[in-house]
């Protein structure tokens, strides 16, 4: 039985983990085994800068903090080499950055699963996640969107203007027509 300082700090452990994977809006979970120093290296720059915490985990610690929040499935998942990316703000950060480099790793790095509002999705659903374009992405494709219902509203209101304002000098000949036709009768 370990001694009661190594039982507290596995406790502590378990507790930071935790609170990492309730307060992220989306994890991903790798075996990083066969990746070579220089490629590790890269790689965390890559999500450090993406805002992405990346952190080797042993299993047992991880699936004690993944019962603690909730993500009971994860547990399948846990076997072999395991590191953990977390995103707080962005949920398809770690995904696209992870398995943009497990594509070109020939096998060397894989990608287990992950989770995302919380729940756990399987390898093939990060990999659908990594798929879509950033946050960034997405909010111009939206404001795209946006701007061309915008335009062609002001388009549509253009077109009924120049139509009344055509419209508007035959009205104009007509009432005075109307009056010099009534007291001829």
């Amino acid at each position: 039985m370990p001694s009661e300082k190594i039982l507290a700090q596995k406790q502590a452990v378990v507790a930071d983990l935790a609170a990492k994977l309730q307060h992220s809006t989306a994890g991903v979970l790798v075996d990083y085994k066969g990746i070579t120093v220089a490629d590790d290296t890269k790689l965390r720059r890559e999500l450090r800068e993406a805002g992405v915490h990346y952190f080797v985990v042993k299993n047992t610690l991880l699936e004690r903090a993944a019962d603690q929040v909730g993500f009971h499935d994860l547990k399948d998942h846990l076997s072999g080499t395991s590191a953990l990316a977390v995103s707080e703000s962005d949920p398809v950060a770690a995904a696209k950055i992870l398995t943009k480099y497990a594509d070109g790793s020939k096998g060397k790095f894989t990608v287990k699963a992950g989770f995302v509002d919380g729940g756990v999705i399987d390898a093939a659903k990060v990999k659908e996640l990594g798929s879509l374009p950033s946050r960034e992405g997405l909010l111009s494709m939206l404001l795209s969107a946006l701007t061309g219902n915008l335009r062609g509203l002001a388009c549509a209101i253009n077109a009924i203007a120049e139509k009344q304002g055509e419209a508007a000098p035959a009205e104009e000949a007509a009432p005075e027509a109307a009056p010099e036709a009534a007291p001829a009768e």
